[in-house]
């Protein structure tokens, strides 16, 4: 019993520190601290973004290195993401023209319908010892970041309410736990490679939004 409170104070302090780590440039206590500004945050968001999207390509590159599709599977449909039923945005141009609290409902919406469906993956690749650790430890890096930019938006979210930048409708958006469910067991189905070129893709689609997101609220970047 303990040992199982003291895991748990853990995983919150854990949590506590990682909501830190979105707000201050430096260590709490140091005279220098100060909070970010939202400019800083969506910087941070993207960078972070970029290196999940990045990871995705290279472990994509390994599991089909390591399970090249069958004769049977060349000619095999385009691949249907557990995503799919999700309405997104293609292009720039549709995604400039989305509110701002639509766009940001959906980033949020896409991390969290991976958070579940890459912690099975993650469990699941485990098994595979075909594979290299690098590989894996891939995957674990791409859950876990998965998580923290999920947090990491949320501070944004919060940072562009306070400031008055979006409205606080977007509260009242948040997604059911039954559709992540339905959501998760789809992904379960698929092939591991088949699994993280959907993930790539949304990856991609997250950090495109966020960089729409923060020019249309700073168009002083001339982007």
């Amino acid at each position: 019993m303990a040992m199982a409170l003291a895991r748990a104070a853990g995983r919150a302090g854990a949590a506590a520190a990682l909501a830190l780590l979105w707000l201050l440039v430096c260590a709490p206590g140091d005279a220098g601290c100060h909070p970010l500004t939202v400019a800083d945050l969506f910087d941070r968001v993207i960078r972070h973004s970029g290196r999940i999207h990045s990871l995705s390509t290279a472990l994509y590159a390994e599991l089909e290195k390591h399970f090249p599709p069958r004769d049977n599977e060349l000619g095999r449909p385009a691949r249907k993401c557990h995503t799919s039923g999700m309405l997104t945005p293609n292009g720039k141009e549709y995604a400039q023209k989305i509110p701002r609290e639509e766009l940001t409902h959906l980033i949020l919406k896409l991390l969290q319908a991976w958070k579940e469906p890459l912690s099975h993956f993650n469990q699941h690749i485990e098994h595979h010892q075909e594979l290299p650790d690098d590989s894996l430890s891939k995957a674990k890096q791409i859950s876990n970041m998965v998580h923290e930019l999920k947090t990491g938006v949320e501070k944004v979210t919060e940072k562009m309410q306070s400031m008055g930048i979006i409205s606080n409708s977007l509260n009242g958006m948040a997604s059911s736990e039954g559709t992540a469910l339905s959501i998760s067991n789809e992904a379960n189905m698929m092939s591991d490679s088949d699994f993280i070129h959907c993930f790539r893709r949304d990856s991609n689609k997250v950090q495109s939004y966020l960089k729409i997101l923060k020019c249309r609220i700073m168009p002083e970047n001339s982007c």
